[in-house]
């Protein structure tokens, strides 16, 4: 419990930046719109890869040092502990893989927009 409750700030400061990358790239109106974005190779899905590019968005504009670190100012709010590049990209594949209901390793429309699981 003490170390979930000492990786708790973390989680919400990559959690954060998955917002902010989500608000900060161009407005979309639907599920099929969205997919079309995240989707850079036109399949139709999204992979792991494409869906690590998208939601890294944000964590590479706050990284205005680009030393793979997000302290001091470059943290929402600006405060917190540092965040690592890592750290941000493993909290990524956990939740690509929780989105990822049948396991085929690729986020369709459905999946994309489902609640967080």
């Amino acid at each position: 419990m003490r170390a979930l409750l000492h990786a708790l700030p973390r989680v919400l400061a990559c959690g954060a930046l998955c917002a902010v990358a989500v608000a900060a790239q161009a407005q979309v109106q639907d599920s099929q719109q969205y997919l079309q974005r995240m989707d850079t190779d036109g399949d139709g899905r999204v992979s792991r890869d494409e869906y690590l590019a998208w939601m890294s968005y944000a964590f590479d504009q706050r990284d205005l040092d680009h030393d793979g670190v997000l302290q001091g100012e470059e943290l929402p709010g600006r405060r917190g502990k540092p965040i690592t590049r890592a750290a941000h990209r493993a909290t990524l594949v956990e939740r690509f893989a929780r989105q990822d209901a049948n396991g085929d390793g690729y986020l369709s429309a459905r999946e994309l927009l489902a609640p967080p699981r």
